[in-house]
């Protein structure tokens, strides 16, 4: 009997990803804030060569109203390549796995036969997951060791508030296995978690509690640093907890983990929305020093003053306009960070070949609280939200970004509405970025919904783990 054949997309090295056939199409979730009508997957083609290039040309919609897709992620990836037996047992990266961060259920999606016609095969229900777990409110997956690594910000059904954390998922039949932490130490707010699997650690960063995100952003919560401002070290092997590294009160929301893809390397870095001190984001660097992980700060990006009339009720009292940093990617190669500031409507891009000493070198602005800067296809078009969540490529190329970050936030920070967006940069060979002026699909494409999350196929910046160099 022939053995099956090890997926093509499951690269060994991020040098191989990078020079793997590109991406032909984006899967991007959107959402209808009003949760009257389904949530839904969108395929978008981003073939240039392509007719429908920059079009919406599949769309999927979702079983049920009030969903909020979310993040999501492939049910495989390359890490695969390290799990014993998973190299040969035919495991695929072909199911999208794309939970509702408002429903807790977790819909399954085959993206086999057809890539531009997913369908929904299966539905992994609140109740399934609170039970098997002890989680609600799943957020962020990674494809790793022994299945899918779920994060869940809230805990079971009738204690949403309490401690969140990861819950286990198989690989194959998508059944909730169970709580991966085997002693949570004083971690208790969860967001983000992924690995340095040659190192045996997992990273994990903070958000809030259910109740402290679904309405929006609370002030007095925020100004009381109350929301989550460490990441954890883990024992990724165990569940164990190790360490606990506190940013100080004041840097609030510690989000987006990017591990280095280099299977060797020991240092990654977290985005931080906002200071309660200047209202300034930061990015910090964790790496290992000795036996002990440390982070330290090693970007900051300061307020924009700005004309309290053109601000929502939230900012006016500060006249002045926060990055909200609430995305952050780091290329293949771990060359280029790409940080998004989705109030003040620019994306960053830093060079990161020193991750102690980051340099700035590209910048696009689209949209924000106050420019309202339109795209280039659309001069004619101010937009609303900005830079928000943001995938590069595998090889570090292309830049694809959306629009929304949360629906209540998205209301509170942009009172008028945020529309639906999403849109590209081009990156050069030592960085800097261009908009493409062909790839502008928006508003009507979505037919209606907000736009979150992209996830590029074969993979991208965000989704896979490499096990050799």
């Amino acid at each position: 009997m022939s053995q099956p054949v090890t997926d093509p997309t499951f690269y060994r090295s991020a040098a191989e990803a990078a020079a793997a056939p590109p991406e032909r199409l984006a899967y991007v979730a959107a959402f209808d804030r009003s949760a009257e009508r389904p949530d839904a997957m969108a395929v978008v083609d981003v073939d240039p060569d392509a007719e429908t290039y920059g079009r919406v040309v599949g769309w999927t919609d979702m079983p049920g109203t009030g969903d909020e897709l979310h993040h999501f992620g492939w049910n495989a990836c390359s890490s695969a390549l390290a799990h014993a037996g998973h190299d040969t047992n035919g495991l695929a990266r072909r199911f999208l796995l794309v939970p509702g961060l408002r429903s807790s259920n977790i819909h399954v999606l085959d993206t086999v036969p057809d890539p531009r016609a997913p369908r929904v095969v299966r539905t992994v229900t609140a109740k399934d997951l609170s039970e098997a777990a002890g989680y609600s409110r799943p957020h962020t997956m990674h494809c790793g060791p022994d299945g899918v690594f779920l994060t869940c910000i809230g805990g079971p059904q009738g204690n949403d508030d309490g401690p969140g954390g990861i819950a286990l998922l198989d690989h194959t039949t998508f059944e909730v296995v169970r709580a991966w932490e085997t002693d949570r130490g004083p971690q208790e707010l969860a967001y983000d978690a992924w690995w340095h699997l040659n190192r045996n650690v997992l990273i994990s960063s903070e958000w809030g509690h259910p109740s402290m995100i679904e309405d929006g952003v609370v002030p007095e919560l925020l100004l009381g640093n109350e929301y989550g401002h460490a990441i954890h070290v883990w024992d990724l092997a165990e569940g164990r907890h190790l360490q606990r590294l506190d940013l100080g009160a004041q840097h609030q929301m510690a989000l987006e983990v990017r591990p280095s893809h280099d299977p060797e390397a020991t240092w990654g870095f977290v985005g931080v929305v906002i200071s309660t001190e200047d209202l300034s984001g930061s990015i910090w660097r964790w790496f290992l020093d000795g036996d002990e992980w440390r982070v330290e700060k090693v970007i900051t990006v300061p307020a924009e003053p700005a004309d309290p009339d053109l601000l929502p009720p939230a900012l006016k009292p500060f006249s002045a306009v926060p990055p909200l940093i609430t995305d952050i990617d780091l290329s293949v190669d771990d060359r280029f960070l790409c940080v998004s500031c989705w109030g003040t409507g620019e994306l960053k891009q830093y060079d990161v070949g020193d991750p102690a000493h980051p340099r700035e070198v590209g910048s696009v602005r689209l949209g924000g609280i106050v420019g309202r800067v339109p795209h280039p296809a659309a001069p004619d078009l101010p937009l609303a939200g900005g830079p928000q969540m943001v995938e590069v490529s595998r090889d570090g190329r292309r830049v694809y970004f959306t629009n929304s970050l949360y629906g209540a936030w998205d209301d509170q920070f942009y009172p008028d509405g945020v529309g639906a967006w999403m849109a590209k940069a081009d990156v050069g060979p030592d960085g800097g970025m261009t908009l493409d002026q062909r790839f502008f699909p928006r508003g009507d494409e979505f037919r209606g919904l907000r736009v979150h999350q992209v996830r590029l196929q074969g993979g991208d910046a965000s989704s896979d783990s490499y096990c050799y160099r």
